[in-house]
């Protein structure tokens, strides 16, 4: 059984790889302008393509790629931790509220902040986006200690999010047009504007966190198994409750301060890689639903570009599109597996 669980586990990775090499080279040659790969092979190590299709890949479409791959596999895994935190696969920064939260301050910050003063920075638009993510996630965890049904709980995350987004209604309301402007097309959940600095922040970001993430992977899977579990191996629970709340908002703040809310993929991802996989062990999923994130992010901001173009769609119409009925199946399933 371990040779076979062995051999599913490579099959899995070396199919998620290769369709995320695809799944990146079509977001680069793909759009209103077509770019072949030779083209693209000559932009990147001979420099002798034309000026346009230069300018069109690297200031346009290789900088909004990396962030799509990077913030798709981010917001997996922030649904990841979020599923281990709470013991329930239907728990997503999402549906909890905690996109809200971030999208929330991130609209307080470009009214009040950058619509007075004109200035913005990548650092104070991600501790902006976290600040409501930790927001949000601390009246979950507040609720959490009062109500220990999870369908409560979920309800009471979706509640939150929906007083975050009528505070946010508010303040487009009574902010000023160019303020609406900029807070609108944010708000719909897109990469297009991305630049290069923001996905290199985002790189670095994301990286760390995914690396101290790895680093708590044997804790998690004693958390798990339950905490008294988790206390006999001498695992600091409290601890580790603190690092996957701070380290699942860090990852859904970057994607809220960037793209916007994305829905669905945090709940999503997961789910399936664990399906395929066969396994719950966080050293393998982890990186496999950033993998996984990031072909979904991939291939929905794919569609979104093509399917009307040139008129492009919010992605999280998208991903909530081919999102929600996995979610659906995973609510019909677990009550299946109750009433056996």
């Amino acid at each position: 059984m371990q040779k076979n669980a062995r051999s599913r586990t490579v099959i899995v990775f070396a199919a998620l790889l290769f369709i995320l090499i695809i799944s990146f080279i079509l977001n680069l040659c793909v759009g209103t302008v077509q770019v072949d790969m030779k083209k693209i092979l000559e932009i990147f190590f001979t420099g002798t393509s034309d000026i346009k299709s230069r300018n069109i890949i690297m200031d346009i479409r290789l900088p909004r790629a990396l962030m799509t791959l990077i913030l798709g596999g981010g917001l997996a895994v922030s649904g990841f931790l979020l599923q281990t935190y709470f013991a329930n696969p239907i728990a997503g920064p999402y549906i909890l509220g905690i996109s809200s939260g971030a999208k929330m301050t991130v609209a307080l910050f470009l009214i009040f902040i950058v619509g007075r003063s004109g200035k913005s920075s990548s650092v104070l638009l991600v501790l902006t986006a976290f600040a409501g993510s930790i927001i949000a996630t601390g009246f979950i965890i507040l609720i959490s200690n009062s109500v220990k049904n999870m369908a409560s709980l979920l309800a009471a995350g979706i509640m939150i999010g929906y007083i975050c987004s009528s505070v946010t209604d508010f303040l487009i309301a009574f902010a000023d047009d160019s303020d609406i402007v900029n807070l609108h097309s944010w708000s719909q959940g897109s990469f297009s504007g991305a630049d290069m600095k923001g996905a290199l922040f985002c790189f670095f970001l994301v990286g760390i966190t995914m690396v101290l993430v790895m680093l708590l992977s044997k804790s998690l899977d004693a958390f798990r198994l339950g905490e008294n579990y988790a206390r006999s191996v001498g695992v600091n629970v409290r601890v580790c409750r603190v690092a996957i709340i701070l380290m699942s908002s860090i990852l859904s703040a970057c994607v809220t301060a960037y793209a916007g809310p994305v829905s669905f993929i945090g709940i999503a991802v997961p789910f399936l890689m664990r399906e395929s996989l066969k396994s719950s062990k966080p050293i393998i999923l982890i990186p496999a639903s950033f993998m996984a994130g990031s072909i979904f992010c991939l291939l929905s901001d794919l569609l979104a570009r093509r399917i009307f173009a040139p008129t492009e769609l919010n992605i999280s119409a998208v991903t909530s599109l081919f999102g929600a009925p996995i979610v659906i199946f995973m609510i019909i399933r677990r009550h299946r597996n109750r009433e056996n």
